[in-house]
């Protein structure tokens, strides 16, 4: 069995941010290593056939506002679901967890602070500054992480991460892989856990 799984996500996606510590739980439950891989959700996207909100059908766009309430409520969160600040552009954020990851630090207090920040604050995720005080707050050196994470070489990880998701039949983010099986979205965290548990073998849609 694999010692480790794969985290696709984004960091202003709410639902890698509902997620996020069901799923922690669950890797730390059986000692599996989280390889975190941020990805441009937009290039997963064109492939999967997603677009973003503002594009769906009306009655999509008022199900994923119920969703948003239901799921934070379920989850223990406090959401805004139509923050001023969102959409915003997560590059920065990602490649800041980019750079902790590469650094071998744990991006995941990080991330979930800006899935707060953004989705139950309201704040803006794509500012430096907010940034900064995140990072700082989860035991980080702000300013050194922004500014590593703006080395062509983070930027070319996160274009990496994005192929191999879709190499890999990501539809969206959050997508956790184990054992080259994708379970993509928050509320297939139960699944990933039961399919550790059983040792079962990789079940394949073709």
């Amino acid at each position: 069995m694999a010692d480790h799984i794969d985290y696709f996500y984004t960091s202003t996606s709410p639902f890698t941010w509902f997620g996020h510590q069901a799923f922690s739980a669950v890797a730390e439950k059986h000692g599996k290593k989280i390889n975190y891989k941020p990805v441009n959700l937009m290039e997963v996207w064109k492939i999967s056939g997603a677009v973003p909100p503002p594009q769906r059908p009306p009655m999509r766009q008022r199900y994923r506002l119920l969703e948003l309430q239901r799921i934070a409520e379920f989850r223990g969160l406090s959401v805004i679901p139509q923050p001023d600040s969102f959409p915003a552009n997560p590059e920065r954020a990602d490649l800041c967890c980019a750079v902790l990851a590469m650094q071998g630090d744990d991006p995941g207090p990080f991330l979930f602070s800006v899935g707060e920040a953004l989705w139950s604050q309201d704040r803006q995720i794509a500012d430096e500054a907010v940034l900064s005080e995140l990072l700082d707050k989860a035991g980080h050196n702000g300013e050194a992480v922004i500014t590593a994470s703006k080395e062509p070489q983070m930027a070319e990880i996160r274009s990496a991460n994005s192929q191999d998701a879709i190499a890999l039949d990501v539809i969206g983010a959050p997508s956790y892989v184990y054992e080259d099986e994708v379970f993509w979205g928050q509320d297939r965290v139960d699944y990933l856990d039961k399919m550790i548990e059983s040792g079962r073998a990789k079940l394949t849609g073709k």
